[in-house]
């Protein structure tokens, strides 16, 4: 199987800066795309911010410019770094991936189990 696993999360001032990771493991051939999704209490989950294999990138209007997301393929592993944060910046972040596993032909979607950004003075 695959699992990912965030870190990176914590208490943070409005301004201050914090560096989310990702790292993927397990049965991995091939990871398509990469992303960050974040739900604050009593709000949808939103795209927060993806990165293809090829290093493309889409953001959400209120993170760009602040945030950048990043990639180490070598290490299966997905990173945000966020910048000037604000305290509507927090929520639980979750990180997404496409994987296509050892034996298969096609990808599938795994999820994290997310970690909190907290952003309060």
């Amino acid at each position: 199987q695959v699992q990912l696993v965030e870190s990176g999360g914590g208490l943070v001032q409005p301004g201050g800066s914090l560096r989310l990771s990702c790292a993927a493991s397990g049965s991995i051939f091939s990871i398509n795309t990469m992303g960050w999704y974040r739900q604050a209490p009593g709000k949808q989950r939103e795209l927060v911010a993806a990165i293809t294999s090829g290093g493309n990138t889409n953001y959400a209007d209120s993170v760009k410019g602040r945030f950048t997301i990043s990639r180490d393929n070598g290490k299966n592993t997905v990173y945000l770094q966020m910048s000037s944060l604000k305290p509507e910046d927090a929520a639980v972040y979750f990180c997404n991936a496409a994987v296509m596993s050892f034996g298969q032909s096609s990808y599938k979607q795994y999820w994290g189990r997310g970690t909190q950004v907290t952003v309060s003075s």
